[in-house]
């Protein structure tokens, strides 16, 4: 997995849309709304290690997993914990920052995080050695495709699709975004943004997550059921005068 894009509505506001590619068997069963580390969060939960791929904190922060780094690795079994346990375990750090330096990621298999914190846009990518992080711009448009189902050419012509898909657009929403992650791509089944490999890996759900002044919205679409969840968080006043 997988694909994820971003885009800034306005100052302080951000849609964010994940195309999950995954085994099918690895489909996640229930949108799951709970405290954690003081803070309310929302998350799809991943059935087979507890974790997630995309979750969001009542304190503004939202935490997004790709698989792999820069390039395609060769997996070096057992690891010590589950990215996906990593996600969560990343919202008891006061803030970005702390996570990154604070945070063991040694045995953990090599991924990109997107993480916006209070206003701020990280991508942190571990290559199983080494950590790189980088700032991105939060009113930008950034597009991402997981390293390890995406060579680069792929991944240079998905960004080019998504450079072509913003052009055309007259405004930026959650229906806009949804779109591309349903319908972009040339025809090409492997690597179309909706993919499906021989149905032993394919585009399992999509999960947009839309901040707005005042809210978290978040929606959760199975593709393999047909099944859509929804929740919202609704951030406090002193949240929403931090942006």
């Amino acid at each position: 997995m997988c694909t994820v894009t971003y885009v800034s509505p306005a100052p302080g506001q951000f849609i964010l849309t994940s195309n999950r590619d995954e085994a099918p068997s690895r489909g996640a069963t229930r949108l799951v709304v709970e405290e954690k580390e003081g803070k309310r969060l929302i998350f799809p939960q991943d059935p087979a290690a507890g974790g997630t791929w995309i979750a969001v904190a009542s304190n503004q922060r939202m935490v997004c997993l790709l698989n792999g780094a820069f390039e395609a690795h060769n997996r070096q079994t057992p690891y010590r914990l589950s990215r996906g346990i990593m996600v969560l375990e990343s919202f008891a750090y006061a803030n970005a920052n702390a996570f990154f330096q604070r945070y063991d990621f040694n045995g953990i298999e090599p991924f990109t995080l997107i993480l916006y914190d209070y206003g701020a846009l990280w991508e942190l990518r571990w290559d199983g050695r080494e950590k790189f992080i980088r700032a991105l711009d939060p009113r930008g448009t950034h597009i991402w495709s997981s390293a390890t189902l995406y060579p680069a050419d792929v991944r240079f012509r998905r960004e080019q699709w998504f450079a072509r898909w913003i052009e055309n657009l007259s405004a930026f929403s959650v229906g806009a975004m949804l779109d591309f992650h349903l319908h972009a791509g040339d025809g090409d089944t492997w690597n179309d943004v909706v993919m499906n490999r021989g149905d032993i890996v394919r585009t399992v759900s999509i999960t947009s997550l839309e901040k707005t002044e005042s809210n978290l919205n978040f929606r959760y679409f199975d593709l393999l059921t047909a099944n859509e969840q929804k929740a919202q968080m609704e951030l406090t006043r002193e949240e929403v005068e931090s942006n």
